[in-house]
């Protein structure tokens, strides 16, 4: 007994033979529609235990994987004290700012978690109307934990 999945692409293969027979059997020399990578798998059914065991342990390896790269909460107090002792002055306010010059700075003594986030993009992105081309220090780390 054939599957489900099998009959379809017997009959996918049968209606492919047919219409290129149809046509005169001429093929228009791309085939590059069979190079195409499957993205989409199904998800298993209840009684495929081995692949929904491998779909949970997958799943939790890559939750690992994401949770080893988040900020823990000494990371997180590690940068603001950094962020904090180079701020460039003068103060909008009660706002702490940095410029870019000791922004790099940070981003050097940071670690490699956070070098991420030490980019000139993410810096332009948070830059509004500051007469000495600066970035509130609030925002940059609210940014951080976020996205980090």
């Amino acid at each position: 007994k054939k599957s489900e999945q099998e009959l379809k692409d017997e009959e996918m293969e049968l209606f492919t033979k047919y219409y290129m027979e149809w046509k005169g059997g001429k093929t228009s020399g791309n085939t590059s529609y069979t190079n195409i990578p499957r993205f989409y798998y199904r998800l298993p059914a209840e009684d495929e235990v081995l692949l929904q065991k491998l779909r949970e342990e997958s799943r939790a390896v890559f939750l690992q994987r994401k949770s080893r790269e988040l900020l823990d909460n000494e990371e997180l107090q590690n940068l603001w004290f950094l962020l904090d002792k180079h701020q460039t002055s003068p103060m909008i306010g009660e706002e702490a700012m940095i410029n870019y010059e000791n922004f790099l700075k940070v981003g050097e003594k940071a670690g490699p978690k956070c070098k991420q986030f030490f980019t000139a993009k993410i810096f332009a992105k948070l830059l509004h109307n500051d007469p000495y081309g600066r970035i509130s220090i609030m925002q940059f780390f609210n940014y951080v934990m976020r996205k980090g």
